[in-house]
């Protein structure tokens, strides 16, 4: 039987703000055996998220995602998962199978990170910044937090802090490095569809080996799959 699908702004809603530009959600519709099933575009709700649109103060600078880049993801994801399922397709099993490999890697594993942040400030006795950070991760992403902590910490405080993820933390900061140095923003964003391609843990092992040597990488890619499931 025949599976088709598309892509459409749900007008019977109201308007939402894309990065500043006023537009209708983006939804999904997949249709098989002459049944229909319509649902939120998950990128479409990622993407529109504060972080997602880089500013300079001072510059012109204003930068995101921009909607056709959004409806692309979505129609390669619906794609390869129809394609994967194609003997035995069900709506059912779509719906369940889109909202597995859709998911973010680093988005998954980021609250379990910024809450070993939160945690780590306060055994310091830095309460404030730990509060501080809290509300930051609203806005800003935790792997960017961390960078501009190496910055503004004393040195012993920062290396115990990545010491200590290490064994505390989901392996955020690995596999955010990782994404980081193999993307290009604003596509900052590691799908679970990506993950499970034999050639993007091949080369996460390798990211390992010459960013973390002291770090077991079964260990560490056992966790990330632990992780998105």
């Amino acid at each position: 039987m025949k599976i088709s699908y598309k892509t459409y702004f749900n007008y019977r809603l109201k308007q939402v703000n894309f990065h500043g530009m006023l537009t209708y959600p983006l939804y999904v519709q997949v249709t098989f055996d002459r049944k229909a099933h319509f649902f939120k575009s998950y990128y479409f709700e990622l993407f529109s998220k504060e972080r997602y649109f880089l500013t300079v103060p001072g510059t012109g600078i204003a930068e995101g995602p921009g909607l056709l880049q959004v409806i692309g993801m979505e129609t390669e994801l619906i794609r390869l998962i129809i394609e994967k399922y194609k003997v035995d397709f069900s709506l059912e099993g779509f719906k369940n199978a889109y909202a597995y490999y859709s998911k973010d890697l680093c988005g998954e594993l980021e609250s379990g990170f910024l809450a070993y942040l939160y945690t780590f400030f306060y055994d310091e006795g830095l309460p404030a910044l730990a509060e501080t950070i809290k509300t930051a991760a609203k806005s800003s992403v935790a792997y960017d937090l961390v960078q501009d902590l190496k910055v503004a910490l004393q040195k012993t405080i920062y290396e115990k802090l990545i010491a200590n993820s290490f064994y505390y933390a989901p392996p955020y900061l690995p596999i955010y490095g990782f994404m980081k140095a193999t993307k290009r923003w604003p596509m900052f964003f590691l799908t679970v569809m990506e993950w499970e391609q034999p050639e993007t843990q091949s080369a996460f092992s390798t990211y390992l080996s010459n960013n973390y040597p002291e770090m077991d990488a079964d260990a560490i890619i056992g966790k990330i799959k632990k992780g998105s499931s």
